[in-house]
C-alpha cells in the first residue's frame, strides 16, 4: 500500500515536470509556428522549420532528464551503431503503448534526425501537443474502413495524398520519418479481430510507408526497423510515469532501401504485392524476435 501511494507522488511530480516542460516549449514553437504560416517564403519557411526542429529536440532533451529523475528504467537496447543525425530514414516500429513514443525519443535522442510521426487526424485536438505536432508538420491521417470507402470511392488513396505532401515538406531538412505500420496499438481484443498471423502483432498496412518511400526514395538512406518489448508486460504511460516500468528491450535493424521498395502502390498490383510481402516478412522476423526478448 505504502509503496503505491509513493509510486503514485512520483507519477503526479514527473507528469507536473513533463507538463511544464511540454508548456514551456509549445509557447515558441506556435510563435515559430505562426511567422512560417503568415511568411510563405521558402528560406523563411526553411529556416523556421530549423527552430522548431531545435525547440522540439531541447524538449526531448529535458524529457529524458526527467525521466532520470523520477523513472529509473533499466534500458537494454542495440543496434544504434552507424546512424547519422544529419542522415535521412524511414523508421518503423511495432507499437504497443504511448510509452512506445517515449522509448523511441529516447533512443534515437541525437543519433537520427527528429522524428516525423504519421498521426491519426483526431490527434490534433490532444491539448497542446496535438498543434505542436501541427507546427512541426507531422502528418495527420485519415483513416477510412473499406466498407466507408465502397460507399465513398472518391477517398480512396486520399491518406495517401496528405502522405504526398508531408514527404514533400520533409525533403527541406533531413528527418525520420516515424510509421507505426500496424496503424494502432496492439491488443489482444485487436489481435483477435483481426486473425493476426502473429502473435505479438497486428497485421501490417503498407500503403502509407510505400507512398511515402516513393515520394522521398532518392532523399532516405535506409529503413531503421525497431523492436520494442516491456518484459513485465506492457505498460501504460501512467505506469511509466510512476516508476513502474523497470526494464525495456529494444533492437534496432538498418535496412537498405533496394530499388524494389519504390515505385506506384496504388496503380501496379505486382509491386503492391511484392510490397507487401516484403513487410510482412519484415513483422514475421520482429514476431519471432519479439518473442525471444519476451522469453529472457
Amino acid at each position: 500500500m505504502f509503496k503505491s501511494i509513493l509510486q503514485g507522488i512520483r507519477g503526479i511530480f514527473s507528469l507536473l515536470l513533463y507538463t511544464l516542460n511540454t508548456v514551456g516549449c509549445c509557447i515558441p514553437i506556435f510563435m515559430v509556428a505562426l511567422i512560417k504560416l503568415v511568411l510563405p517564403i521558402r528560406p523563411i519557411q526553411t529556416f523556421c522549420r530549423q527552430i522548431l526542429t531545435a525547440i522540439a529536440n531541447g524538449w526531448i532533451a529535458v524529457n529524458y532528464l526527467i525521466q532520470k529523475l523520477f523513472n529509473g528504467v533499466r534500458w537494454d537496447v542495440s543496434g544504434l551503431e552507424n546512424l547519422d543525425p544529419k542522415g535521412w530514414y524511414m523508421v518503423v516500429a511495432n507499437h504497443q503503448s504511448w510509452v512506445d513514443i517515449v522509448v523511441l525519443q529516447t533512443i534515437f535522442y541525437r543519433r537520427i534526425p527528429f522524428l516525423k510521426f504519421f498521426l491519426k487526424k483526431e490527434l490534433f485536438w490532444f491539448p497542446l501537443l496535438g498543434q505542436a505536432w501541427w507546427a512541426l508538420d507531422f502528418p495527420f491521417m485519415k483513416r477510412y474502413s473499406r466498407q466507408f470507402l465502397k460507399r465513398n470511392p472518391h477517398l480512396i488513396g486520399k491518406d495517401l495524398e496528405i502522405t504526398k505532401r508531408a514527404c514533400e515538406k520533409f525533403r527541406k531538412i533531413p528527418v525520420s520519418v516515424m510509421n507505426f505500420v500496424e496503424g494502432t496499438r496492439f491488443t489482444r481484443e485487436k489481435h483477435a479481430r483481426q486473425h493476426s498471423p502473429y502473435t505479438h502483432l497486428l497485421r501490417t498496412k503498407a500503403g502509407g510507408m510505400a507512398f511515402a518511400l516513393a515520394v522521398m526514395g532518392d532523399k532516405l538512406q535506409h529503413v531503421v526497423d525497431v523492436t520494442i518489448a516491456y518484459p513485465q508486460g506492457v505498460a501504460t504511460f501512467w505506469d511509466f510515469l510512476c516508476g513502474r516500468v523497470k526494464d525495456v528491450k529494444v533492437r534496432v535493424k538498418t535496412l537498405p532501401i533496394d530499388s524494389e521498395l519504390m515505385g506506384d502502390y496504388l496503380q501496379d498490383p505486382q509491386f503492391k504485392r511484392n510490397f507487401q510481402n516484403w513487410l510482412n516478412g519484415l513483422w514475421r522476423e520482429k514476431d519471432r524476435d519479439l518473442a525471444r526478448m519476451l522469453a529472457g
